[in-house]
């Protein structure tokens, strides 16, 4: 059931016009963002339109304090809800749900949380303390308020897509993950709202991340050890970005196996901005 664009910015006012759609039998999908958004993003709505048809598709726009750390970029962050609406109605969406963090959290931080395991620990889970406790605990949230039957992630934030879906499968949520494409620039820069902070120069050292990441691809056919040492490689001659992580797993992220699917995934400081990318790796099999 596709209309134009409903703007909901309450749980009483989500319900209501959610209420129609799930009466008249619409399967649900939900987009969600924290805003800024850009052709990444419409690809993640495109996405959930196609996983649902002429269903309802809803996007949220929410910049969820409990997921950044100390020192972190919430306050500057962009927040630019008017050209977000201009996007979410190019796109088809139907209903946009974008609450305020009293609306989300109207008892302050939730005292009962979703830890996230072992996995919360390692790679974004070891820089940021506490980002993916707050990321759980929004999503549960948003599937808890949307009751979508489809969540549609990028697979830009990798670790991230996996925690959920684990969530959705360990929890019995009944949501259907999924993970899109990640959308890039010309030069291969994997698109990112945080791309805005990076002046001209920052900008050209940034393509360093696709290029290790793709010799690492190129590589992979050697094995694990291999790919992570091509990436290794072209981060060692670009000395203008500082590699906070570089690591070759399995798509579960647990260790690599020697012949198979993989993930290289890499966070890395470039000026004053912090960036991650992945790619999927076919490890040890030569042609």
């Amino acid at each position: 059931m596709t209309g134009a664009l409903l703007l909901a910015s309450t749980r009483e006012e989500l319900d209501a016009l959610l209420a129609s759609r799930r009466t008249a039998g619409d399967r649900v999908a939900l987009v969600p963002t924290m805003g800024a958004l850009h052709e990444g993003h419409a690809s993640l709505m495109r996405e959930a339109r196609r996983c649902v048809g002429d269903g309802t598709v809803v996007a949220s726009v929410f910049v969820n304090p409990l997921q950044f750390g100390a020192g972190e970029d919430l306050d500057r962050y962009p927040r630019t809800l008017e050209a977000d609406l201009d996007l979410c109605a190019r796109e088809a969406v139907d209903v946009v749900f974008a609450p305020s963090v009293d609306e989300l959290y109207p008892d302050g931080d939730p005292l009962v949380t979703v830890d996230p395991g072992p996995l919360g620990t390692l790679l974004e889970g070891a820089s940021r303390p506490g980002h993916f406790l707050g990321m759980l605990i929004v999503v549960a949230k948003l599937f808890g308020m949307v009751r979508p039957e489809v969540a549609v992630f990028g697979q830009k934030d990798y670790q991230q897509l996996v925690l959920v879906r684990r969530m959705s499968r360990d929890l019995c949520l009944r949501v259907d993950v999924v993970g899109a494409e990640t959308v890039r620039e010309p030069d291969g820069l994997a698109l990112s709202s945080r791309n805005a902070y990076l002046g001209p120069d920052d900008r050209r050292v940034a393509v360093t991340l696709s290029r290790a990441l793709r010799a690492a691809q190129d590589a992979a056919a050697d094995g694990p050890r291999a790919a992570y040492d091509a990436a290794a490689g072209v981060f060692g001659g670009e000395p203008a970005v500082v590699v906070d992580y570089l690591a070759v797993l399995d798509p579960d992220l647990a260790e690599a196996p020697p012949h198979g699917e993989g993930r290289v995934l890499v966070a890395a400081r470039v000026g004053n901005t912090r960036l991650i990318d992945n790619l999927p790796l076919v490890l040890g099999q030569h042609h």
